[in-house]
């Protein structure tokens, strides 16, 4: 993953728990680095790692970190750095939704190395769609429903989620069943 979304973890942390507590994150997750380039890819086991050193220092599940961080993820790092690509996604959750498997095409001309999962959509109806997450990654589907999650509050759109297939279960991709 790109130094990016390190930076967004660490800045996650310090936000809500302070400096000294992101220090503690940092060595116990063994990652040496002492800042990150946005713009530099990074192993995925340093990501892994230090959402798991969150979890511990924290005291909260790898599904909680994982949650926290995708809402943070939408609501604050691509608020901050990339508010005209979000914009330009649509003028309300539904057209984002609906527009987000092409999202990634845009991103990929800021960070050309990136490994992105794949969206598709399908059973649209005015108040719900099925998203069908595709990925190369394991163990993120926590991490999608806090993205998801955050993109009902920057929309101010109440979302049921439901996860209805999980690749786990001999499935190919998981598959989410969103509600407003």
């Amino acid at each position: 993953m790109y130094g990016i979304v390190n930076k967004a973890i660490e800045e996650l942390v310090i936000a809500n728990f302070g400096h000294e507590k992101w220090l503690s994150v940092k060595k116990a997750s063994g990652v040496e680095q002492d800042f990150f380039i946005s713009n530099e890819p990074y192993d995925d086991d340093v990501t892994f790692r230090l959402a798991q050193a969150v979890s511990i220092e924290m005291s909260m599940s790898l599904e909680e970190v994982l949650i926290a961080f995708g809402q943070w993820w939408v609501v604050k790092t691509t608020q901050d750095r990339y508010a005209d690509l979000m914009q330009s996604g649509g003028d309300n959750l539904k057209e984002f939704l609906l527009n987000l498997p092409m999202f990634h095409n845009r991103v990929m001309l800021l960070y050309p190395k990136l490994t992105p999962p794949e969206f598709r959509i399908t059973h649209v109806t005015e108040s719900g769609l099925y998203l069908h997450y595709i990925s190369q990654r394991q163990g993120l589907i926590d991490f999608v429903r806090g993205l998801i999650e955050g993109l009902g509050i920057i929309y101010k759109t109440q979302i049921s989620i439901e996860l209805i297939q999980q690749n786990t279960q001999g499935e190919p991709y998981e598959i989410f069943k969103l509600s407003w």
